[in-house]
């Protein structure tokens, strides 16, 4: 057949493909530096680490049919009939993808015949597995939305999922793309299922393995040092991103994987949002009764705010939890990545800047700190998977708040200090964004608090663990970012900046004194020292650029207050320090950029007045605090009504005394 004659590849996903254009030797060379940048970073197993999960695998199969022989016998199964029945172990995830690192988990599914029930898999079954000899942290969750009990075996975290199929028999030759499985399953039973049924699905509908392996990787752990990956606050986990990599191989087919990462960036930055990721169509034609996301019937479906939905029958949208904040701090990472991978193609950057970790603790004046303390190792891990489950409530009802712009959780969890009373800690940290409004607006965090503490103390899971009820706590605190100090490391704190002061008599800094010389003047000056000047204003001039954000210059202040009607209009504004109008005849200071505290403890309401003491349009915010840190919320005591909050002294900016506030004078400046 001639060249003209053929025809292209059959275009996967929804839509066709955008190019078809194969690789260049420049793509193939960056996908080459791609693969070592991420062989630096742990993303491919040995062969030792291959072998070792296979017989960790082997080992769960061989409990896995010793229970089942078991338990059929018990449920007046001849052992003959026992030893027929069957059962089976399947993989998913990233394990079952092929992109597995080292150090990963494995997720698995026991799939078991229809005599063999739940309340076996969480009761006989993780006997057997308490006994098992290499089994450790073994713990059930049986109220999650999909029910899994977490182990390690033989070093090896691992998920494991149960679900009964309506079979008298599991055949050894069983694969799950079988929609019929579903029929007359529970829901818990065909979302166990619908792990392995995407996994396999995704791998099917992607043109290239390869290239999408080496994209996902590069994807997943640009995800993880950017601190976007995690379903349950709010961000996407492995499965959404794998989708998102697969459409990009849909939309580019022949691409190898460095052009994969580049566009996938591209397009999600341009993602319009909340238009849904499919990689095919809708099952229209299928009807087993089973819950399908589809927001021409489900009203609800239509709040989703970034839908990606599984390609398996029953379609769900697996970013439900994504809330306005996450995804608006994903969207910006994703200008990131396609602003740094345009830069890659250029050759100016290295895949190491696109792996860059995020600096966190640097980006926010504001933060609330959530703790969850226990009386043991054991205690503490299910208290903290409890409370982690809740933060996404706490963000979601500080976005409504009507004060927030942003709350920004970030994923990673911290240990506690050695200064700490008790060793068995767990923090989470929210950087917060206020709103930027002209006049006073009075802000309260406590119904926000209280609804999260509300959300632990009174769930399902607590109310089912009796051992959580003793000797868990949960605090919450509001800290400004230089009180960082007492609750992380110091190697994990922002670098404070070295600034040389003037002494008395000194020339002010040069950021302030901005006037250049009169023009007859010029020639008086000597070379060398006016190539000092030039060289000092080309330093200004860089940290001005750096610091645009937090110090602006005295007259830049003063012509934003005058322009009041212009700032309102802008929308990229920020809090800045409100410097005093100079004294007559004494040039203005500059001031640190960092928050100056009067006095007091941690802040439970900011105010945001116009100030006296300052220019007409200037605005002064007092944070008003209680000296319970926001909330101290005891697994033994829940404040509950209006009186116990008065109580308390978290009902009002008017009943915290003032000898326990602090204020802060800011300055709210539009750029």
């Amino acid at each position: 057949m001639s060249n003209g004659s053929q025809k292209p590849p059959p275009s996967l996903g929804v839509t066709s493909a955008v190019s078809l254009a194969g690789p260049k030797p420049l793509d193939l060379k960056q996908t080459e530096d791609l693969v070592e940048c991420l062989r630096g970073h742990g993303m491919f197993d040995t062969e030792e680490g291959k072998q070792h999960r296979l017989l960790v695998l082997g080992r769960l199969n061989e409990l896995m049919k010793r229970w089942i022989v078991q338990v059929s016998m018990e449920k007046d199964k001849s052992e003959q009939e026992a030893n027929e029945v069957g059962g089976k172990i399947f993989t998913f995830g990233s394990y079952r993808l092929g992109v597995h690192g080292k150090g990963a988990d494995i997720d698995t599914l026991l799939v078991a015949p229809r005599h063999i029930e739940r309340s076996d898999f969480f009761t006989s079954f993780m006997d057997m597995l308490l006994k098992e000899k290499g089994v450790q942290n073994v713990r059930a969750i049986q109220d999650a939305f999909v029910p899994v009990i977490k182990l390690e075996f033989e070093t090896i975290e691992m998920d494991l999922l149960f679900s009964r199929l309506a079979l008298a028999v599991i055949p050894s030759n069983l694969t799950l793309l079988d929609i019929s499985l579903l029929r007359n399953l529970d829901e818990k039973s065909v979302r166990s299922l619908n792990g392995c049924r995407v996994t396999d699905t995704i791998l099917n509908l992607v043109p290239n393995k390869d290239s999408f392996r080496t994209a996902l990787r590069a994807i997943k752990v640009w995800a993880k040092r950017r601190g976007v990956y995690s379903n349950a606050l709010g961000y996407l986990g492995g499965v959404s991103w794998s989708m998102l990599v697969a459409r990009t191989c849909q939309l580019y087919p022949n691409a190898v994987g460095s052009t994969i990462v580049h566009k996938f960036f591209f397009v999600f930055a341009k993602w319009e949002w909340p238009t849904p990721v499919l990689l095919r169509n809708l099952d229209e034609d299928i009807d087993l009764g089973l819950p399908v996301w589809d927001p021409r019937i489900n009203p609800s479906d239509r709040y989703h705010l970034m839908p990606i939905i599984t390609p398996a029958y029953p379609q769900q949208n697996s970013t439900f939890n994504v809330t306005v904040s996450t995804r608006t701090v994903m969207c910006k990472e994703f200008k990131r990545g396609l602003d740094v991978c345009t830069s890659i193609a250029l050759g100016r950057k290295t895949w190491e800047d696109l792996f860059e970790p995020l600096n966190f603790f640097s980006l926010y004046r504001h933060y609330i700190v959530i703790c969850a303390g226990a009386s043991s190792a054991d205690q503490l891990l299910k208290w903290s998977g409890l409370v982690e489950s809740k933060i996404r409530i706490l963000v979601s009802k500080l976005e409504v708040s009507g004060s927030i712009e942003l709350a920004h959780v970030y994923p990673n969890s911290y240990g506690p200090l050695p200064s700490d009373s008790s060793q068995f800690l767990s923090r989470w940290f929210i950087g917060l964004e206020f709103k930027k409004t002209p006049g006073g607006v009075n802000i309260t965090l406590t119904y926000e608090i209280q609804a999260f503490t509300n959300a632990v103390m009174k769930s399902t899971a607590l109310l089912s663990s009796p051992e959580l009820r003793d000797g868990t706590e949960i605090e919450v605190h509001h800290v400004k970012r230089r009180e960082l100090a007492n609750y992380l490391p110091t190697s994990l704190l922002p670098s404070k900046r070295k600034r040389s002061l003037p002494g008395p008599g000194e020339t002010p800094s040069p950021i302030i004194h901005t006037k250049r010389p009169r023009k007859d003047d010029e020639e008086s000056v000597p070379q060398s020292k006016r190539a000092k000047e030039n060289e000092t204003s080309e330093i200004v001039l860089e940290q001005q650029s750096v610091e645009s954000q937090m110090q602006q210059s005295f007259e830049s202040q003063i012509a934003s207050a005058i322009s009041q009607s212009a700032e309102s209009s802008s929308s990229s504004s920020s809090v800045e320090m409100s410097l005093p109008p100079p004294s007559q005849g004494q040039p203005p200071v500059r001031e640190n950029p960092s928050v100056e505290v009067m006095d007091g403890e941690h802040a439970t309401e900011l105010t945001i007045d116009p100030s006296p003491n300052s220019s007409k349009d200037s605005g002064i915010a007092e944070l008003g605090a209680d000296s319970t840190d926001l909330v101290k919320s005891h697994s033994h005591k829940v404040v509950d009504s209006e009186a116990e909050l008065s109580d308390a002294g978290l009902h009002s900016a008017a009943a915290v005394p003032q000898a326990i506030k602090k204020t802060i004078r800011l300055k709210l400046n539009k750029s």
